[in-house]
This record gives C-alpha cells, sequence and structure tokens, in this order.
C-alpha cells in the first residue's frame, strides 16, 4: 500500500514537472503523459505488469465524463452562437464521413475486414477537447472568422457522436443487432441523451439558484454530483451519457452562478488530475515493443485522415457556407484525435472476439501520431495559412476568462435621492480606477457612454481593479440578538469606535450595506472588519 501510494504521488509530480518541458518544446502536455506511462508499463523502465482492459475502459470512462463535462463548462456559449450550427454539423456528420472514410481506406488499402475498418474509423473519428483547449490557450491562438470557437464546440460535442458509432458497429460484429435495433439505439442515444441533459441541466440551475450551503466547497460536491447524474441518468435508459454531460456543463456553464471562479479553478485541477492519470493509465496499458509490428499500419491511417478523411469532411461541410480556404485547411489541420479514441479502442479490445488485427496498438499509435505531429505544429499552421488576428484575445471563447480578469464589480441601485439620479455619466465623480460597466434599466442591458443620463431605478455595475493580497481585513460576524449592544438602534447611534467598520448586514436572504439610517434587528447577522482579528 504505502510502496503504490509512493509511485502514485511520485508520477503525478513527475507529470507537473513535464508539462512544463512540454511547453518549452511546443509538445502537447498529454503525449508527454502517455510516454511517461509507457516508461512505467511492462516494456518500460520500471516494469509495472497491466494488462486490465476492463478496469481501464471503466477508469477512463469515468474521466471522460468530467472532461465532457467541464468541456461544455468551459465553452462561452456568446462566442460559438454564430458558429454553432458548423460546429454542430462537423461534430455529426463530420464524425460520420470521416469514420466512414477511414473505414472503406483500412478495408480497401489495408486489408482490414469490413467491420474491424469501420471499427478504427469509428474510434477515431472524433477530436480531442481537451488537447485542442490546451494549446488555443497556452499559445494565445487567436484565430480569425470565430475559429477557435468553431474548434472548441465541435471538440467538445463530437466525441458521443463517436461514442455511439463504435457500440453500433461493435454491436454488428457481436451479430447482435439488427438494422431495427440499430436504428432504435441510434435514437435511443440522441433523444434520450440530449432530453435528460437539458433536464438535469435545468433542474441543477434551479437548486442552485434557490438552495445555498452553508459549507465552502459544497458547490463543488454538488456539481460532481450533477456531472456523474447527466450521464449515469440517460445511458441507464440507453441514452448517450457523455452528450448529456456535454449538455449539462454548456447550460450551467453559461448560467451566472455564484462562485463560478471556485468552482473553474476546482474543475480545471480535477480534470488536470483526470487527464494526468488517463494518459498516464494508456501508456501504461500499451507495449512499446508490439508498436512496431503497427508502425506502417498507424502511419497510413494517421496520414489518410489529416490529408484525405478529415479534408474531405471540413470541406464537404463547410464549403456551402462561403467559409474561407485558409480556415478549412486550418479546421482540416486542427483535428487531433486523442483520449476517446484510445478509451473507445479499449472498449473494442475489451468487447470483440477477434484477434487478427491489435485494434488497440494500432489507433493507439495512429493518436499518438496525430498529437506528435498536428499538436506541435498547429500554431506554425495557422501563421503560415495568415490565420492569426492579433486584434482577438482568444481567452474571451472559454467561460472563465472574465474570472481570470484582476477586476472586481460592484452593483449599485440607484434611487429617487440618489446623486447620480438624472445626471450625466460624464459629469459623476467616480473612483480612480473605476468605471461604469453596464446598466441594467427595466431588465433591459445598456452599454454606458459619457452622456448615458442616469434614472431613478437604474442599476449600475461598476468595474475596478481587484485586489490581489487582502492581508490587513479581518472579517467576523456578529449576530444580533435582543439583548445585542446593536439592536434597535441605527448605524448613526452607535459610539464611535475606529478600531472597526460594519460593511454589510445580512437578513435573511438579503445583503444591505449598511447607511446611517440602517437600523440593526434582531436576527441581523453583521460582517465586520476590524484592525486586529477579534
Amino acid at each position: 500500500m504505502d510502496l503504490t501510494l509512493l509511485i502514485i504521488a511520485a508520477v503525478i509530480l513527475i507529470c507537473i514537472m513535464a508539462n512544463r518541458f512540454s511547453g518549452r518544446f511546443g509538445i502537447p502536455m498529454l503525449l508527454v503523459f502517455i510516454v511517461i506511462g509507457m516508461l512505467f508499463g511492462s516494456d518500460g523502465i520500471f516494469k509495472i505488469p497491466f494488462e486490465n482492459y476492463n478496469f481501464a475502459e471503466t477508469s477512463c470512462s469515468l474521466a471522460l465524463i468530467f472532461i465532457m463535462f467541464y468541456g461544455g463548462f468551459g465553452t462561452n456559449l456568446n462566442k460559438a452562437k454564430p458558429v454553432a450550427v458548423k460546429s454542430m454539423l462537423l461534430s455529426s456528420f463530420g464524425v460520420v464521413i470521416t469514420a466512414l472514410l477511414t473505414g472503406i481506406f483500412c478495408h480497401l488499402a489495408l486489408g482490414f475486414d469490413w467491420a474491424e475498418g469501420m471499427l478504427i474509423g469509428a474510434c477515431l473519428g472524433s477530436t480531442d477537447a481537451a488537447t485542442v483547449f490546451s494549446i488555443l490557450r497556452s499559445k494565445r491562438l487567436n484565430l480569425k472568422y470565430n475559429t477557435a470557437s468553431l474548434l472548441e464546440m465541435e471538440s467538445g460535442s463530437n466525441d458521443p457522436f463517436a461514442y455511439m458509432l463504435t457500440v453500433i458497429v461493435l454491436s454488428v460484429i457481436k451479430g447482435s443487432a439488427t438494422a431495427g435495433d440499430m436504428v432504435l439505439m441510434l435514437f435511443k442515444q440522441l433523444i434520450f441523451g440530449a432530453a435528460l441533459g437539458f433536464i438535469t441541466g435545468f433542474s441543477a440551475w434551479h437548486i442552485l439558484k434557490h438552495f445555498k450551503t452553508n459549507t465552502a466547497g459544497f458547490d463543488s460536491v454538488f456539481m460532481v454530483a450533477i456531472a456523474l447524474l447527466a450521464f449515469a441518468a440517460p445511458a441507464f435508459i440507453g441514452g448517450n451519457g457523455y452528450l448529456s454531460a456535454y449538455i449539462v456543463g454548456i447550460y450551467l456553464g453559461n448560467k451566472p452562478i455564484q462562485g463560478k471562479r471556485n468552482l473553474v479553478h476546482f474543475f480545471d485541477g480535477v480534470t488536470g488530475l483526470l487527464q494526468m492519470a488517463v494518459f498516464f493509465m494508456l501508456g501504461l496499458l500499451a507495449f512499446p515493443s508490439k508498436l512496431p509490428e503497427v508502425l506502417i499500419t498507424g502511419m497510413l491511417i494517421s496520414l489518410f485522415m489529416v490529408f484525405v478523411a478529415r479534408p474531405a469532411a471540413v470541406f464537404g461541410i463547410l464549403a456551402p457556407f462561403k467559409c474561407k480556404v485558409n480556415q478549412m485547411l486550418l479546421v482540416s489541420f486542427s483535428g487531433l484525435r486523442g483520449v476517446a479514441s484510445i478509451v473507445f479502442a479499449i472498449m473494442a479490445a475489451a468487447a470483440s472476439n477477434f484477434q487478427e488485427y491489435d485494434i488497440f496498438h494500432t489507433i493507439f499509435l495512429s493518436v499518438l501520431l496525430s498529437l506528435l505531429l498536428q499538436g506541435s505544429l498547429i500554431p506554425f499552421a495557422a501563421r503560415k495559412l495568415k490565420m492569426i488576428d492579433d486584434a482577438n484575445n482568444v481567452m474571451t471563447t472559454f467561460n472563465d476568462y472574465s474570472e481570470e480578469l484582476p477586476v472586481q464589480f460592484i452593483k449599485v441601485n440607484v434611487t429617487e435621492n440618489s446623486r447620480w439620479n438624472g445626471r450625466l455619466i460624464k459629469d459623476l465623480h467616480l473612483p480612480p480606477e473605476t468605471l461604469i460597466a453596464l446598466i441594467v434599466r427595466d431588465k433591459k442591458r445598456i452599454v454606458p457612454k459619457g452622456f448615458t443620463q442616469i434614472k431613478a431605478g437604474d442599476m449600475a455595475v461598476l468595474c475596478a481593479p481587484a485586489i490581489s493580497d487582502a492581508e490587513g481585513i479581518n472579517l467576523t460576524e456578529i449576530n444580533v440578538t435582543n439583548k445585542s449592544l446593536y439592536c434597535g438602534l441605527k448605524l448613526s447611534e452607535l459610539p464611535p469606535d475606529n478600531s472597526h467598520l460594519i460593511i454589510l448586514i445580512k437578513r435573511g436572504d438579503k445583503v444591505i450595506i449598511p447607511k446611517g439610517k440602517t437600523e440593526f434587528t434582531e436576527g441581523d447577522i453583521l460582517v465586520i472588519n476590524s484592525a486586529e482579528k477579534l
């Protein structure tokens, strides 16, 4: 037990340190994690025996739930709306076209049986969201024509379709599915997955709005439960759990959830650890000594997908939208294969009865080549195709972008007696480094200008630099009882005290910023900043 924990800790630390190495040399970090796993495996330096495909499938599928959920959670729907139709066509019909062409190539050119060729095509049909997100973020690839949003939404949503194809092909191989069964299976996968995804997301959002936890961190635990529920509920009745998890992630990620910054940090850490674990396990499961046997086959499949299958799907879908040729070329080249393809390969190895071809290592090698070549060359390809747009910021396509900015937003309600009522914004005397970012008037959002007049009933949202170091602020809560010094008194009636300041009052579900005429009542909770900790 102690030795196992020691190895796990060592592997995590090595993966974290390797992350810096991969960024410096432009190599996708997930490829580095796979290589580390291979070094620890049966054919590697440390000779850890591991050939349990069923355990690997279960573990990787569980990790894929959270990766899919967070892929949706991090997608900015406002940025993605202009390319939503294109993305969904690529993630559905694009996957089918890529899989079919690859399957035909495997059969006609490489001699695979029809079923085996189609199985390879199905497993390799989707692109990898984790790698695409990582490259766009780490290299700050600001791409023209909303291409970053297009790639993010496509890669985040196409795994469910590849999963459906893989399940259908495996059913055909086993001889357990008729044409009617396959149509019913496809219907259940899509309809149950999408419907329960929307229901789960809608329900979770309303629970979050009306149910507040008093324990720090419970909102993160709640989200973990929702992600698991989003997958398990449709999967239990034959629906596509991955599709449901992605939909729930998008739904909740685009809602104004309180404490979203903490959720982003939490899922960043969780999905980062899961990606390390999954790719390390996949490397552990592979036998490097078997890779030379499938080297030529894997290379030919990778080259065919990069230069024939993927471009055919992309050009066939995007050309009717009159997309630019350089954009279609970059989207074609950015179709990286990743963790989902290898997970589906594990499913194939665990479920299929044939052993004529080494399906797992063939797909494994194709993914390695895709990560190494495409993953490393995407920034170069973007520059050569003149797709870099310095006027935009790719980080705005992610939902946590605003959470990364060092700013703080403050709400101010304008009343009839307010000094701001009736005045133009240019005439206001705001604190230094502060501006009014938004005005909400009768549920309408107004982007303010200098000559915008503020009216009673407006809600003004102020923006100011956030404090990065809150040293010296000691917040304490005091409950007001009927015997308390504060009970029944107004703020202006309290004796002067330079040692502390009442900064807000929590009264039931309301938060009150106190003024001189504010009266304290029994049951109030006062939040006080004191010079010394009380």
